[in-house]
């Protein structure tokens, strides 16, 4: 069964001023970037939901040929990132979770719910999914010093409550009150899990954060 990732990439990243799929990330795409480490990943399977600007961000996701879907493994099955443009993207985040639900294999195992501005490496995914399976949990959150962060990690019997959230209902934060008992939270002792860019503060604080730490 597959681990797969929702990468939601569909806002108008009003406060940026510019997509943040395109922002520079060390030479490359944000965007780039993410689909890089989900490469390098226990990662199987990764839908990015479009929106706002896609026609701009699009040539960029046909283009993205992760090296290790070069080689050998897994992914080099067919369709291992599949893109999904979000028509009501405007009506709110819950829109894009949907739509990215609605594209998900059959098999899915786990799922974690990312976003491309808050940049998460390969090792760090791979201890979060680790954790989750190991402890057979229903939800499972990254934090540090006791804050939670993200992505969080979801249950493949959540699947279909997923597929319902909406803004009048609360979206993410009216589930994870659902289920609040079954959450479990592991520290992973890095600050990266709060990393959140919304402003050009928040990017530069983040580029100096996580650009500058080891590729392995």
């Amino acid at each position: 069964m597959a681990i797969a990732a929702i990468l939601l990439a569909a806002g108008e990243s009003r406060r940026m001023g510019c997509p943040k799929a395109l922002l520079d990330w060390d030479g490359r795409p944000l965007l780039a970037y993410q689909l890089a480490e989900l490469d390098g990943s226990r990662v199987d399977r990764v839908v990015i939901v479009l929106g706002h600007r896609a026609r701009d961000v699009l040539p960029l996701c046909r283009g993205l040929q992760a090296p290790k879907a070069q080689r050998e493994g897994p992914k080099t099955r067919a369709g291992w990132v599949q893109v999904v443009v979000n028509p009501h993207y405007r009506r709110g985040p819950t829109t894009s979770i949907r739509a990215g639900v609605a594209a998900l294999p059959p098999e899915v195992r786990a799922l974690l719910v990312l976003r491309v501005d808050q940049p998460r490496p390969h090792i760090l995914l791979d201890a979060l999914v680790e954790a989750h399976l190991a402890r057979a949990s229903l939800i499972t959150m990254p934090t540090y010093q006791g804050r939670r962060g993200h992505p969080p990690v979801f249950a493949a019997t959540l699947i279909p409550e997923l597929a319902a959230v909406s803004e009048e209902g609360r979206g993410l934060r009216a589930l994870m009150e659902r289920h609040a008992a079954d959450i479990r939270e592991v520290d992973l002792s890095d600050p990266v899990v709060l990393l959140d860019i919304n402003t050009p503060e928040d990017y530069q604080r983040a580029r100096s954060i996580l650009i500058a730490r080891p590729t392995s």
